[in-house]
């Protein structure tokens, strides 16, 4: 399946891209354009830019660059399809995926769709419950007492299940929804919701309002087509900048842990779905970080967790390091009763997982820590690497300058571009180095004076080639594009001749050349030297606006 070019080309007609990059942070109007700090390197001075004509970024520091897709992609850290149904969802736009006959595999985009509504609207049926019912006034007074006030409630549209059989049962039915599809397992717990990295709600996380025999103190949704209790971190579309900022990310075990971090102002923080970490979540976080620190319980359990988490956290090559909770206390008690500076010191003083492993070990085998740490190797303290270095700059090389000049003119001129694809540039450019960029520009029908044209054809190209681009895009066109277009296909089309001239008078020299074959060879060498001569001719006779060409320009 895919998502079909009309509907991009909708899309980024309606997302102006100066209006979502200030959305996540300020532009400062630089003439005609926008610029800033590049959010993708460390810099003083600002080379990112945004052009609202062209509709697109480029930073001439780290050379990332592309159509408003590409920001979101590179930003959030999402794949293509998420950048556009975000996107889309931003500006109300439905986006149906080209697919063929419908059979079970092709009528899963719609039972999600319908999964993705019910989770929404469950979770604004939950959230309503919490502020406004009776029944949910206990929930209340406990998130009041762990110190959630009614706008972090609602920042993260925290929601009570009353304590009732039928009562989600009767509500999804009334909205046309089948509670099977959710499950209706939640009673009297206040409900967090869960939400995959672009925010859209994909399950629930129930914690019990009063102690109960038998009862799990947090249950989790079943696992869906959207959601796998392995695959998804809990927070993680809200804390995903900060974590790839800071380079780091704080584990806790439980939701408020982590509602009271971020709500304290420490948002480079995230929870797993269970005790422990996957190998999946693992692999999430090493996109994004280099450095974990590990900030579990430190009852038994809470131990364990750190323990069973080394090996998928190792595994991706991330740093890992343990801090400190006192006995009877976790994360969220601990940022209300220190505050934010207190629990960063301990962050800090956070230590190296094998030597908090060492020492736990130790104590239990009752063998000097000294004695049992010098029969292991140590994990390497190599220190995290800055965001600079470890996000290379994405720009391209550029190809030679001709190529170049004439990828800029075929991007930015409607008439210059006509005369390129007027050519036999197939089989000229199949020859010529550094030509596979020119090659799909020509290809593709983008039009040059549609932005929206341009950001789709470049949401079909690699990060490399989309920052070489949103570079041509960024330049002045050339006065005289007309003329200079001419001149510059003219020595591509000669650089070519020469280069097929040189093979084939090099082949001449071959010993034991049939009588057949050298005089194919000699006439090939006339003929390319006759097309040789002929070329500044035709390109003289060639006008593409109303002036002749002198090839010796």
């Amino acid at each position: 399946m895919a998502i079909p070019l009309q509907t991009i080309e909708q899309i980024a007609a309606a997302n102006d891209i100066v209006e979502v990059i200030s959305s996540y942070f300020p532009l400062k109007r630089a003439g005609a354009n926008f610029k800033a700090l590049c959010p993708f390197h460390q810099e003083k001075t600002p080379s990112f830019h945004v052009s609202p004509q062209r509709q697109t970024f480029h930073c001439f520091g780290c050379g990332v660059g592309g159509s408003v897709f590409r920001f979101v992609m590179d930003y959030e850290h999402i794949d293509f399809p998420s950048a556009v149904r975000k996107l889309a969802g931003r500006v109300g736009i439905q986006v149906l995926e080209e697919r063929g006959p419908r059979d079970a595999e092709d009528r899963q985009p719609e039972a999600r769709r319908i999964l993705l509504q019910l989770h929404g609207e469950a979770a604004g049926w939950f959230h309503q419950n919490l502020i406004k019912r009776e029944f949910a006034e206990a929930a209340r007074k406990y998130l009041k007492q762990r110190g959630i006030t009614a706008e972090i409630a609602k920042r993260w549209r925290l929601g009570y299940a009353p304590d009732e059989w039928n009562a989600f049962g009767s509500w999804a039915r009334g909205q046309g929804f089948s509670p099977r599809e959710l499950l209706d397992r939640f009673r009297d717990r206040i409900m967090f919701p869960i939400c995959n990295d672009v925010g859209e709600v994909i399950a629930f996380s129930g914690r019990v309002l009063k102690e109960k025999e038998g009862a799990a103190k947090y249950l989790n949704s079943p696992e869906t087509p959207l959601f796998r209790k392995g695959s998804v971190l809990f927070g993680l579309d809200k804390t995903k900048r900060a974590l790839i900022e800071t380079n780091c990310a704080i584990v806790c075990e439980g939701q408020l842990d982590l509602i009271s971090l971020f709500e304290a102002r420490i948002t480079n923080v995230v929870a797993p779905q269970g005790t422990a970490f996957t190998e999946t979540q693992a692999r999430m976080l090493k996109r994004l970080v280099d450095e974990v620190v590990l900030c579990f319980d430190s009852d038994v359990a809470g131990t364990q967790a750190a323990e069973r988490s080394l090996d998928a956290l190792l595994q991706n090559d991330l740093i890992v390091r343990v801090a400190e909770i006192p006995a009877g206390d976790d994360p969220d008690s601990l940022v209300r009763r220190e505050g934010k500076e207190e629990f960063e010191k301990r962050i800090a003083a956070a230590r190296d997982f094998f030597d908090y492993w060492i020492e736990k070990v130790s104590a239990r085998l009752g063998v000097p820590v000294q004695d049992f740490q010098a029969l292991i190797p140590k994990q390497s303290r190599s220190s995290g690497i800055g965001a600079d270095e470890s996000r290379p700059a994405t720009g391209g090389t550029p190809p030679r300058h001709d190529v170049a000049m004439l990828c800029l003119v075929a991007l930015r001129d409607e008439a210059a571009r006509d005369f390129l694809r007027e050519q036999n540039w197939r089989e000229i450019l199949a020859q010529v180095p550094d030509a596979e960029i020119l090659v799909r520009i020509l290809e593709t029908e983008l039009r040059p004076n549609d932005a929206a044209s341009l950001n789709a054809f470049m949401a079909t190209l690699s990060a490399t080639d989309e920052g070489l681009v949103s570079s041509w895009l960024m330049q002045k066109v050339p006065p005289n594009a007309g003329a200079m277009v001419e001149k510059w296909w003219l020595g591509i089309r000669q650089g070519a001749l020469r280069r097929q001239l040189d093979v084939a008078q090099n082949r001449i020299k071959l010993p034991q050349l049939s009588t057949g074959e050298l005089v194919n060879l000699q006439k090939e060498v006339l003929d390319l030297l006759k097309e040789l001569r002929e070329l500044p001719k035709l390109s003289s006779a060639t006008r593409i606006d109303g002036q002749p060409v002198d090839p010796r320009q």
